[in-house]
């Protein structure tokens, strides 16, 4: 139900993201944060017992996103899945708390999602751009998601927090203390 919530929150968000980017004004138009990439590394990261349910989670928001962004069937649902799993690889190693490394955390996931998604473009033989487009909207993206990525995650842990069986456990998710 947790993970449910989660897919579901984030692609609301991915929705009015999308039908309100495209009023911005030309300079910003191409940095759109990605919301699927912080979901997927907020998924990964706070797993509970297994790694399944959140990679299946990531992967249903990455289908319910290739269909609304008209990407590939199956290429974000991919990247987001992996990009899970490599959250839940360095889960142990770092500490995201404080708005700072909040914010840094969710560009390097950017940066990441973003890396693994060139990475099976090119080994599925998908179009793409110059190294040096591909490569300036890398960075984009990434400076975006890295400004909202503090609001996206207090929301998190504000579900997190709806979820707690106790007071304690409520006090740690509004914290952002790893279950």
């Amino acid at each position: 139900m947790r993970t449910a919530t989660f897919v579901l929150v984030a692609y609301l968000m991915c929705v009015v993201v999308a039908s309100v980017w495209r009023f911005m004004p030309d300079a910003a138009r191409d940095a759109v944060p990605d919301l699927g990439a912080l979901t997927a590394a907020y998924l990964g990261l706070t797993a509970r017992r297994a790694l399944a349910p959140a990679v299946a989670g990531s992967i249903v928001l990455g289908y319910l996103i290739d269909l609304i962004s008209g990407a590939p069937p199956g290429l974000i649902a991919l990247v987001l899945g992996l990009t899970g799993v490599v959250a839940r690889a360095v889960q142990q190693r770092i500490y995201v708390r404080g708005w700072a490394m909040t914010a840094v955390f969710s560009g390097f996931v950017a940066l990441i999602a973003a890396a693994l998604q060139l990475i099976v473009r090119a080994a599925y033989g998908v179009p793409r751009g110059s190294w040096s487009v591909e490569l300036h909207g890398l960075a984009v993206v990434a400076i975006a998601t890295a400004i909202v990525g503090p609001a996206v995650w207090r929301i998190f842990r504000r579900i997190d927090a709806g979820f707690a069986r106790t007071h304690r456990e409520r006090d740690a998710a509004l914290e952002g203390i790893a279950p």
